[in-house]
């Protein structure tokens, strides 16, 4: 930092203000820092750093060891939102929610002198693990929204009951009266969280309680559902937990001759990549991943920095595409 200060002709108090994106440096001299910078090939001694100010700049992500869109996505997004705050993440994988495996992780965490934990907790299993845990550094666990009174755990979380609601009003305005559900497993949050907003809507806007299948999270249940209710009578609209799930319904309805949406019409859930070039286009609701991590970091900092933090939920929207449209019988 020295030998930067002395090429760009500034004190060495401006060249740390440059780096740590201090807003009293005025754009020519942060040019100037930054010419220098680029000129020596400097790079910050993050171990050094961490002497000075006793904090490791690096954060701890967990999220389950699988490839399903959500929290793969809100991963990337953590971390994307942890770089552009000036720090490191190290993510630790668990194949299974269990309490051993969990506290293993948390305890690589604290070995590696982490500032905060990030905790992608979509199941139940999860959330029990970390409450359960007593962790030095705060805690931000992205996926629950209400948890226990006097819990240390910090939450944030993208509303999957209101984006739930919003699938069935839209469903409903076209015309719908009976909208199946095809759910989630109900050991995960989220996939409770949007029976929930389902059936609430339909209660709130006087419509009888709709039929609820269980599945899981892939195309493959989404398509023996389809199969089944080809077989014993189709309703006229199907909400989805989930986009593979829906996908799943578009495959067998279109083996079986069933026009979507003039016979049946279906909404999913997640607004997954690719999810506009299904045929037909599906309309689904889109989680703001992009947000929920920014959000996440945001909540993570203010608690290493000791200030007040409360819960935090981010709004899903709905993204209309030619999957649904009016009931033609």
């Amino acid at each position: 930092m020295s030998d930067v200060a002395l090429v760009a002709g500034v004190s060495h108090q401006t060249v740390s203000r440059v780096l740590n994106a201090h807003p009293s440096v005025r754009p020519e001299t942060r040019e100037r820092v930054m010419q220098a910078i680029a000129e020596l090939g400097y790079r910050r001694n993050t171990a050094a750093r961490a002497l000075v100010t006793r904090r490791s700049a690096t954060i701890g992500v967990m999220t389950a060891g699988s490839a399903l869109f959500g929290p793969t996505s809100t991963l990337i997004a953590i971390e994307e939102a942890a770089r552009d705050a000036g720090l490191f993440v190290s993510v630790a994988t668990v194949l299974r929610w269990e309490t051993e495996a969990m506290h293993r992780a948390l305890e690589h965490f604290m070995s590696q002198g982490v500032d905060g934990v990030v905790v992608i907790a979509a199941h139940d299993d999860a959330v029990g693990a970390v409450q359960d845990f007593d962790a030095p550094v705060p805690v931000v666990m992205v996926g629950p929204r209400d948890l226990p009174a006097g819990s240390r755990v910090h939450t944030v979380a993208v509303d999957q009951y209101g984006g739930a609601r919003l699938a069935t009003r839209h469903l409903a305005d076209l015309g719908h009266r009976e909208v199946l559900h095809l759910a989630g497993p109900p050991d995960w949050l989220d996939g409770r969280a949007r029976v929930n907003g389902w059936r609430d809507e339909l209660a709130s806007l006087g419509l009888g309680a709709g039929a609820l299948v269980q599945g899981d999270w892939g195309a493959e249940r989404g398509y023996q559902v389809g199969c089944e209710l080809v077989a014993r009578g189709l309703p006229t609209a199907v909400f989805a937990a989930n986009d593979q799930l829906a996908l799943g319904l578009l495959h067998a309805f279109a083996e079986q001759g069933v026009r979507v949406p003039d016979d049946v019409s279906v909404v999913g859930f997640d607004d997954v990549d690719g999810s506009a070039h299904f045929f037909p286009p599906l309309t689904t609701v889109r989680q703001e991943f992009g947000p929920l991590g920014r959000r996440c970091m945001e909540l993570l900092l203010e608690a290493i920095a000791g200030r007040e933090v409360r819960p935090d939920v981010i709004p899903a929207h709905l993204v209309v595409r030619a999957s649904s449209g009016p009931p033609r019988r």
